[in-house]
């Protein structure tokens, strides 16, 4: 059977979606950890802060994908994360595939432009953590075959 990736142009219409859901989640939990340590002008303040978000984040997308697949925005756009075996994603994949898709976006994006050269057209993240992103309805078709 052939499975098929969504188009690059939805996936990145999700990703702003996504941005803007976790831009949200993220001043949150800002703001707690705020509460929490007011010692702004601490040396670790800083370095202490970005890991909490980076923690935070990686909770967010690993706890989404191991618990069916999919974030809200995937949702809506109606794809999601399964392992290239097609099962659902087991919680260390979840993990690379979040830690590969942070250097990937943090190198200037090529984790993400990777796609468009890629055969399967799949991003370098998923390549790297045994994923892939494929549409609903080829997912729903994989877990009745399964």
């Amino acid at each position: 059977m052939k499975i098929s990736a969504p188009g690059f142009w939805r996936r990145l219409v999700s990703m702003i979606y996504e941005s803007l859901l976790l831009a949200a989640i993220l001043f949150i939990a800002g703001f707690v950890f705020h509460l929490i340590f007011r010692d702004t002008s601490s040396i670790f303040f800083r370095p202490a802060f970005q890991l909490y978000l980076l923690l935070v984040a990686g909770t967010y997308f690993s706890w989404f994908w191991t618990h069916g697949g999919q974030t809200l925005p995937m949702q809506t756009w109606k794809f999601r994360v399964i392992s290239t075996d097609g099962k659902r994603l087991s919680l260390k994949q979840a993990i690379a595939r979040y830690l590969f898709a942070v250097i990937g976006i943090f190198f200037f994006g090529c984790g993400i432009l990777w796609a468009l050269f890629d055969r399967n057209r799949q991003f370098l993240h998923d390549r790297l953590a045994g994923t892939q992103l494929v549409k609903l309805e080829d997912s729903k078709i994989l877990e009745e075959n399964l």
